[in-house]
């Protein structure tokens, strides 16, 4: 989550725990939740506003098991790929830091998120300054607090979709958090995960992050520190670890996203599509759930509830443990140019950012933005509406990569 200093402005009042807790019952984000394979496609299809991952439809296997195609895209970048799994991905020269859509390359390095590594990640924090209070007419007042509540524990059978998403910056060894979502064009074979931009791309003044990769139900009991001092691989990592064999973030972010939050803020999102590390099953199957998204962009005065679900790493949390908050969602606009952001009360921290929000339509949940901002007293949350734009990068993920 990126922190964000914004002038003060009227709380609303607190809200009863009876009010968020049919939606709390209703997210039991299990695979019999979750329900059967989508079986409507969406309507839109690929166009503006969405960034293509790098890839090639060539997947025949080439230099290191890459593709074809990617392995000589990183050799016109001048990077051997031998070497860049070896180590030479650590050189964050200004020069090589891959920043275009079609730039993303991650190949696998097999064992290198082991235990200590993963609990080592910091959380990805940024630091956005513009004033809220500035926007005409489509600010609400700041929510009031909503105390983070632990999932129940084993996480796959109350939050199967919910994991972690590591990844390396020039900063080091870094965490947020992402959802297995369902893949409208391969029902029931998904290896698609929602996230936010931030947690993949660096915005205009950098390029890709390196070594991303996804753990669904990470420390699936959540046990202590104390518990996980000698974790295998498989405490950590129950269904494996899934590395990003493509990405996509929004044009907006990539060109006008930074660490003061900039004008990609309200587009703060990204889709990968994973592989195993090991294994064949997509994604769905080894997991058993995937949630759906909700494209539809509802306006924050037409919803009653919205839960963010999300592993915070900074104080007084430790990354170890799966959170939830449930909220009424209010509207934050950081600038009367960019689109309106959901806003609720939630006292979770960075590392919760990507982190999914739900809510349910007629008995389905489903994903409807992703943990972007909120302010350094950690009160509340913002993410950003899907609308046409996020679809199209969603729709264009799934046609080109999907069944790969």
């Amino acid at each position: 989550m990126r922190s964000t200093s914004v002038s003060a402005a009227p709380r609303r009042g607190r809200r009863t725990a009876l009010t968020a807790a049919g939606l709390v019952a209703a997210l039991a984000l299990t695979a019999t939740a979750c329900g059967g394979p989508e079986d409507d496609e969406a309507d839109a299809k690929p166009g503006g506003g969405t960034s293509q991952a790098a890839g090639t439809g060539d997947v025949g296997s080439g230099k290191a098991g890459l593709p074809t195609g990617l392995a000589d895209r990183l050799e016109e970048h001048g990077i051997d790929v031998d070497q860049w799994k070896d180590g030479g991905w650590k050189n964050w020269d200004r020069d090589t830091w891959l920043s275009e859509a079609k730039d993303f390359v991650n190949p696998v390095i097999e064992g290198l998120w082991k235990p200590d590594r993963m609990k080592s990640a910091k959380e990805a924090d940024k630091t956005v300054t513009q004033d809220a209070a500035a926007d005409q007419g489509a600010t609400d007042p700041e929510p009031a607090p909503v105390e983070a509540v632990a999932e129940k524990k084993p996480y796959h059978e109350n939050a199967a979709p919910v994991g972690k998403v590591f990844f390396d910056s020039p900063e080091g060894s870094m965490v947020c958090s992402g959802t297995v979502i369902k893949d409208v064009n391969h029902p029931g074979k998904s290896n698609m995960v929602w996230t936010a931009g931030h947690c993949v791309h660096a915005g205009g003044s950098g390029g890709w992050y390196r070594n991303i990769a996804f753990v669904p139900s990470y420390n699936d009991y959540g046990k202590s520190e104390a518990e996980l001092a000698d974790a295998t691989t498989t405490e950590m990592a129950p269904y494996g670890t899934w590395w990003a064999d493509w990405a996509s973030t929004s044009d907006q972010w990539i060109r006008g996203g930074s660490e003061s939050g900039g004008d990609g803020a309200a587009y703060d999102y990204s889709v990968l599509h994973v592989k195993p590390e090991q294994g064949s099953k997509s994604l769905e199957e080894t997991v058993g759930a995937a949630l759906a998204v909700d494209f539809s962009a509802p306006s924050a005065t037409e919803v009653s509830s919205m839960g963010a679900w999300g592993y915070p790493a900074a104080a007084p949390y430790n990354g170890l443990e799966m959170f939830k908050c449930v909220d009424r969602p209010g509207r934050l606009s950081l600038s009367p140019s960019l689109p309106t952001m959901y806003r609720i009360g939630c006292t979770m921290t960075g590392g919760s950012s990507g982190g999914g929000w739900f809510r349910v339509v007629d008995g389905e949940t489903k994903l409807v933005s992703n943990t972007s901002i909120g302010p350094l007293e950690n009160t509340w949350l913002a993410g950003p509406q899907l609308g046409r734009s996020a679809e199209a990068m969603y729709q264009n993920m799934s046609k080109t990569y999907g069944g790969q």
